[in-house]
């Protein structure tokens, strides 16, 4: 059987970001969405979100491309002179594994993350990282060390399947056979780990090679190339540009993944094929 989870990240990074992400539930297909507790519009989402309660709520670990929860003399390995996560992602999973003393900071900064998530009275429906950083062992490591005294029972799995995904956006074949195969071992010893933990998790992902561009026109070709099982489609919508978005996704059309989520059409087409929209709570 074919059921997608319908997610929205970085609800909590900007105002229009958190506009579209409860627009595009209450009246698109989007069924959950994954909060940056450190943004600086949390508090704007968090109280979006109790007004539409049938959206699920995750938290976004962020590590990166971002600020921590904590103040910065309490992780001074983890942030640059102004106080921010570094932009350098390899650099960062470089220094995450092999830096003394920077796993005790990790640790206390994604469990600030999870105590912010906490207070916020959702349920915790899922758990991932900012830029898929729980790909990387470590983190994920801590993420499920941590997120045992939280509820975590949820987790995504950034897997994207290359030639489904190439069918439907027509584009990057070799690039996305590449990446696959780069992170195979990564994905294996993923589930793995999960597995192990007992934490459910989806099958497949949409929207990471083509994260940005997740248009009404691809959505509807990738519901055409679904696979069996559970896959999440992932977006990162906004009503309109802001100063928050432009720093770190310049390129992204958010405005156009709004689009794709509220679209009558996709909306139709799953209704049509009999797909089931669901949340990671409901695996």
């Amino acid at each position: 059987m074919k059921k997608i989870i319908v997610t929205g990240d970085d609800f909590g990074l900007a105002l229009p970001v958190n506009e579209a992400i409860v627009e595009a539930h209450r009246n698109g297909i989007l069924t959950a969405a994954s909060l940056m507790v450190g943004g600086e519009f949390c508090n704007d989402a968090v109280e979006r979100a109790r007004q539409a309660p049938s959206l699920k709520v995750g938290l976004h670990v962020t590590l990166v491309e971002g600020t921590p929860v904590l103040s910065a003399h309490n992780v001074p390995d983890l942030v640059d002179r102004d106080g921010a996560f570094s932009t350098h992602l390899a650099r960062s999973g470089f220094k995450f594994f092999f830096l003394p003393g920077i796993r005790k900071q990790l640790e206390t900064e994604i469990r600030a993350q999870f105590e912010a998530f906490q207070k916020t009275g959702f349920s915790l429906d899922h758990v991932n990282a900012h830029n898929h950083m729980h790909l990387h062992p470590t983190i994920l490591g801590l993420i499920i060390k941590v997120g045992r005294d939280y509820g975590l029972k949820a987790v995504r799995i950034p897997k994207e399947p290359p030639v489904l995904s190439w069918r439907a956006s027509g584009h990057s074949l070799a690039g996305r056979l590449i990446s696959s195969v780069f992170l195979s071992p990564w994905m294996a010893l993923m589930k793995y780990t999960l597995r192990k933990a007992g934490i459910q998790y989806n099958d497949y992902l949409f929207g990471m090679t083509d994260g940005g561009s997740m248009t009404t026109d691809l959505i509807l070709r990738f519901v055409d190339n679904l696979p069996e099982g559970v896959t999440e489609f992932c977006f990162h919508p906004a009503t309109r540009r802001s100063i928050e978005i432009d720093k770190t996704m310049p390129q992204y059309r958010h405005e156009g993944e709004f689009t794709a989520l509220t679209s009558s059409s996709v909306q139709q087409a799953l209704e049509a094929r009999g797909i089931q929209r669901i949340a990671f709570s409901d695996l």
